[in-house]
Parts: C-alpha cells; sequence; structure tokens
C-alpha cells in the first residue's frame, strides 16, 4: 500500500479526532495533547523532535502520520504594514490570506474555499468562480504558517489576536472542514482564542447559522449589503434561497440567550446602488430585530467591475443617519488596497471549474 494513502495529516484534526486517531494506532489518547502543544504553542512539525514521546512512538509516526501544510508562495506587505500571503495549494491553485495589524490587535483574514461558488456582484473572489472546498489542514494551516511568519509568542502579547473567516468563499458551505478548524482556533491545546476573537462571515446560509450556533461559541458577522430583498438578490444571489426575513430570524436565534452577544452585519457601499438615505432608514429598522453592530465597508473596485465606491461626503451621510438610529456605525479603514488584500478584492490563482471568469470576460468584451 502506497504510504501516502494511508497516511494522517494531523492539522485535519480537531483535539477529540486527534485522541480518538492515537487510541487507533494502539496509543494513549492524552498522547494527541502533547502533540497538539508541539504543533500549535511551539510551532514544532518534526515528530522526532517531540522529546516526551517515547523513542518507539516517535519512529513510528512518520509512516502513519503527517504535519502537511499550504506552502507560502508569495508575500506581500502594503505599505500600511498590511501582509497578504498567497498559499499553495495544489493542483495549480492558490488562496489568499491577509494579516491586518493595527494597535493592540492583530487580525487575521482566513480563506475557507478556493474561489466562492456565490457570485456576489461586487466581490472580487466570486468573479474569479469555484474550484474546491479547503480541508481543515489548509484552513488552519493558514494560520499556523501566518504565526510562524510573524512569530510565535510564547511570552507577552501575541502577534495574531483575532481570526475573521472573511477571506476567499462562503465558510458555511464547507462546514466538514471549517468546524474542526475554529475548534483548533478556540480550543486551549490550539490557539485558545477567546469566541469573540473568532468571528466566521457568512453571505446568509440559514440552515449551517444554525449548524454553527448548535456546535460552536464564536462571532458571527452577516454579508448584508441591502435592506431590500430585490435589491440584494442582485447583489448576493444567496438571498433567493434565503430572503432576509429567514436570515434575520437566525441571526434571532444566534443571539438568544447569548449574553451581551451581537450580530455584527457588513454593508459594502456601492455608489449609487445602496447608499441612499431610503436604503440607511431601511436598514435601522431591519437592525433593530437583533443586537447588531453595523461595518460600512467602501467599495473595493476590481478589474471588470462597473460598480465605484460612494463619496466620502455619501459614506459620512449614511453613517450619521445609521448612528441616529441608535446603532452603531463604524466605517472601516481601507487597509492593503495597493496589494489587492482590501474587502472583497481577495482573488487567488486558481483553475474556475465553474468557467465564471471565462463568461464574464466574454460579457466584458461583447458590451465593449
Amino acid at each position: 500500500m502506497d504510504t501516502a494513502v494511508r497516511q494522517q495529516n494531523l492539522f485535519d484534526l480537531a483535539p477529540a479526532a486527534m485522541a480518538d486517531w492515537f487510541e487507533s494506532i494502539g496509543e494513549r489518547g492524552f498522547r494527541a495533547q502533547q502533540v497538539l502543544k508541539w504543533v500549535y504553542h511551539q510551532g514544532v512539525t518534526d515528530f522526532s523532535a517531540m522529546h516526551n514521546l517515547s523513542q518507539t512512538l516517535r519512529n513510528q509516526l512518520p509512516s502513519l502520520a503527517s504535519l502537511e501544510l499550504p506552502a507560502i508562495q508569495s508575500q506581500q506587505v502594503s505599505k500600511d504594514g498590511t501582509i497578504k500571503w498567497l498559499f499553495d495549494v495544489g493542483g495549480e491553485n492558490a488562496i489568499e490570506t491577509v494579516f491586518i495589524p493595527e494597535s493592540g490587535r492583530g487580525t487575521l483574514c482566513v480563506s475557507s474555499q478556493v474561489g466562492c461558488a456565490l457570485n456576489c456582484s461586487f466581490c472580487a473572489t466570486g468573479a474569479q468562480g469555484f474550484n474546491r472546498n479547503l480541508s481543515t489542514a489548509e484552513i488552519i494551516g493558514q494560520v499556523w504558517q501566518a504565526a510562524r511568519v510573524l512569530g510565535h509568542q510564547r511570552n507577552g502579547e501575541r502577534k495574531i489576536t483575532n481570526v475573521v473567516m472573511m477571506g476567499m468563499g462562503e465558510p458555511l458551505l464547507n462546514l466538514d472542514a471549517v468546524l474542526p478548524a475554529l475548534e483548533l482556533m478556540r480550543d486551549d491545546l490550539g490557539y485558545g482564542l477567546a469566541s469573540r476573537r473568532v468571528t466566521v462571515s457568512t453571505a446568509g446560509l440559514v440552515p449551517a447559522i444554525d449548524v454553527l450556533n448548535q456546535t460552536l461559541d464564536v462571532a458571527l458577522a452577516v454579508s448584508l449589503h441591502s435592506p431590500i430583498d430585490e435589491l440584494r438578490n442582485e447583489l448576493v444571489p444567496l438571498n433567493k434561497k434565503y430572503p432576509i426575513a429567514e436570515l434575520m430570524a437566525a441571526c434571532q436565534r444566534f443571539v438568544k440567550d447569548k449574553h451581551k452577544r451581537s450580530v455584527t452585519f457588513e454593508y459594502t457601499l456601492i455608489n449609487g446602488v445602496n447608499d441612499h438615505p431610503e436604503h440607511a432608514r431601511r436598514l435601522i429598522k431591519l437592525l433593530r430585530q437583533v443586537p447588531s453592530k453595523l461595518n460600512l465597508i467602501p467599495f473595493n473596485p476590481f478589474p471588470g467591475t462597473a460598480y465605484r465606491c460612494s463619496k466620502p461626503e455619501r459614506i459620512e451621510r449614511f453613517q450619521q443617519i445609521i448612528m441616529q438610529g441608535n446603532i452603531i456605525a463604524t466605517v472601516r479603514k481601507t487597509r492593503g488596497d495597493d496589494i489587492d488584500a482590501a474587502c472583497g478584492q481577495l482573488a487567488g490563482d486558481f483553475n474556475d471549474r465553474t468557467r465564471r471568469r471565462q463568461r464574464i470576460q466574454l460579457q466584458l468584451q461583447a458590451n465593449a
């Protein structure tokens, strides 16, 4: 039998699953705790260096298991300190991950899919099409590699304080891989991040929001972008299946019985499309249904789009109306736009199985 076929990539396993795996090879479950601490606390992926394992086990592990990570293909650093990595995930596919340093915090924006199947009209990732879901190892591997580059912090403040599943892809369409990765982010044997410091962003996959709510304690962000179903259908096609009323009901269920928990709503402001005062007033009525925070995101252009960013005065007016409705509304500062690392700009480099890129290019040529 081919050794590579039967090897278990331990980066694919959350703590309980890893304990089960060690028991399946005749070892005690506590071996998982030892390996997890080496991997996530010390940044060690060489079994021979894990000296508190028995010599017999250290010799045996390379034939049974691996610790395989997506390799860094390139790194770009923005003038504002934002870092963007391109990760090789095989098959001539590459995904993007972004680190945003701020005073007192460092946020890592992680991808969950190679491309995205949802085709939101204002998003560069959606315009690039879709190839496949990422594995748990490829998701948590982005965190591990970023922590290695930035420096593991054993004493004092860690560099990565927050992780947001807001990179390429719809996380809730890849729950089988995303949930174990989130568990590793949260668990003390992994990165030990508090629930409010791990955020999952969704375009509104209602059934999966309920699954997430019942499975893990993490923060929820919803890509809303319009308070009106007809317009949201155009911006976020998933809305045709799960309209705003159903989405808000799922958000209400998510925060129920959670002390001081709120949902963060993301709203990309597109000039002349969704940035009118009436949109803001209708948004107030909508967000009053659930404890809410609103992130207003100036649209970040990408090649081929006809959309433009709202003018500064329109953004300011929109924010003022929301704030007058007693809802917290912040305008997200554009970060990393000089390296195409801003919100909505992540595109990666991959084989588009949907041929969406090809169709868009043909349409642009026809329009020209």
